[in-house]
């Protein structure tokens, strides 16, 4: 059975019980606090289970789960997922494509998003890796106060990659 124990379902013999209006009954027998909210025309749903005794509410269950389903889906909703999103860049970037994907980074950190920098090398440009590791600082220099390196800057073939995460 998912969803809160009611009724008969309650296992424990005592129960703190709440009716309808909120006010607090005391501790009472199971059976009694059954019988009381059918009185009502209600159910008696254990609203916290842990607690010693229980504590059981004077609802209607199927009304109860239906609130407790519409918090569930609106909690999914506003729920965010972090992405990776990547940016690629040469070496030999310029100055203003450098200042565009700096650009995309920042918004990409600024929503949240984790963003993979890739330098790819070609040919001759292999043989100076240090541009690229200065390249690379550079990008860290100019997030520091937005995002931290998860990932330091490594190569991994004809690539070095480096992975920022906002703070």
């Amino acid at each position: 059975m998912n969803g809160p124990r009611y009724n008969e379902f309650i296992q424990s013999p005592k129960v703190r019980v709440i009716d309808e209006e909120g006010e607090n009954l005391g501790v009472m027998f199971t059976r009694e606090a059954i019988e009381q909210a059918a009185e009502v025309g209600l159910d008696l749903v254990e609203v916290s289970p842990n607690a010693d005794p229980p504590v059981a509410k004077f609802l209607d269950v199927g009304k109860y789960k239906y609130e407790a389903q519409k918090k569930a889906n609106l909690a999914r909703k506003s729920q965010r997922t972090q992405e990776i999103k990547e940016i690629k860049m040469r070496p030999n970037i310029d100055d203003h494509d450098y200042d565009v994907k700096m650009k995309a980074i920042h918004k990409f950190i600024g929503e949240g998003d984790k963003v993979k920098v890739t330098l790819r090398f070609r040919g001759r440009e292999l043989a100076h890796g240090q541009l690229g590791m200065q390249l690379l600082q550079r990008v860290q220099a100019d997030t520091v106060e937005t995002a931290k390196v998860e990932q330091h800057p490594r190569m991994e073939g004809r690539q070095m990659l480096m992975v920022l995460a906002p703070k």
